[in-house]
């Protein structure tokens, strides 16, 4: 393909998944707004099916990395992978700087509201991110050109968020850019970094208490309080700027690699 056309596609592609991200935001907003936050799944179904066709249009076959029979295996893999890479973040954190884990109580409708938040956010995100900008440089270009654009460009669309600086843009490229797109390439689907996103956010915010890049996720099961220096708490920002969080991301990342390298 000429470089004027792909570049042209590209724009296209990711104008679409931009839009998609706004699709599946919008409909959490409304199903919140009338009492049925559920209505987020239906978003992101109609948002994946849009993303199918428009591969199928684009490049002449079905996605491949949505294959429906490793939807429910690669989402749990990533829902634990995500929900464990969080308890250790958190738990090294109070490890290091000190702090309280205290028990707030459990609401229902409170947290199938910020499940379905949460899913709506890792959806969006990953088909632009993963299924767009890191897939496409990929294949036309290289792996590794691929892990550091898609990475980078992660992390500074976290620049806008409350209590955001450069540091936690950089560190959420890092820890998140990079384990997110070596769980894609790894896997070959989106469901993986879905589930990892997915569940990140949700035990970070709605479990332990704590800010989701930079921003308050409202009432949690747990109230968590840390101490210490930002760069071991990450501050205002929440875990996500912290180095804790930074070196994990990074051996996670690593395994992630080190199995692509084996498969």
């Amino acid at each position: 393909m000429p470089l004027w056309k792909w570049v042209l596609l590209f724009i296209a592609a990711l104008f679409l998944a931009i839009n998609g991200y706004g699709t599946t935001m919008a409909s959490y907003e409304v199903g919140s707004q009338y009492g049925y936050p559920g209505f987020s799944i239906l978003g992101c179904a109609i948002v994946l099916g849009l993303y199918a066709l428009c591969v199928k249009w684009f490049e002449g076959h079905w996605p491949k990395d949505l294959k429906i029979k490793r939807l429910v295996p690669h989402t749990l893999l990533g829902l634990l992978v995500g929900l464990t890479y969080m308890a250790i973040v958190v738990s090294t954190i109070l490890a290091l700087g000190g702090g309280d884990v205290s028990w707030q109580g459990f609401s229902w409708p409170v947290q199938w509201e910020a499940i379905m938040l949460f899913l709506a956010v890792a959806v969006g995100e990953e088909l632009i991110c993963r299924g767009v900008i890191f897939r496409w440089i990929d294949e036309r270009w290289n792996t590794w050109v691929a892990f550091v654009v898609s990475a980078l460009l992660f992390g500074l669309g976290h620049l806008p968020n409350y209590n955001a600086t450069w540091w936690s843009s950089i560190a959420i490229a890092i820890e998140a850019g990079l384990l997110l797109a070596a769980a894609y390439k790894w896997s070959g689907t989106l469901w993986v970094p879905i589930g990892i996103h997915w569940a990140w956010n949700y035990v970070q915010g709605n479990v332990f208490g704590l800010a989701v890049s930079g921003s308050d996720a409202g009432n949690s099961i747990l109230v968590t309080t840390t101490s210490g220096p930002d760069l071991i708490t990450g501050g205002a920002f929440g875990p996500e700027a912290s180095i804790v969080a930074v070196t994990f991301g990074i051996i996670m990342t690593l395994v992630f690699l080190y199995n692509c390298r084996w498969k």
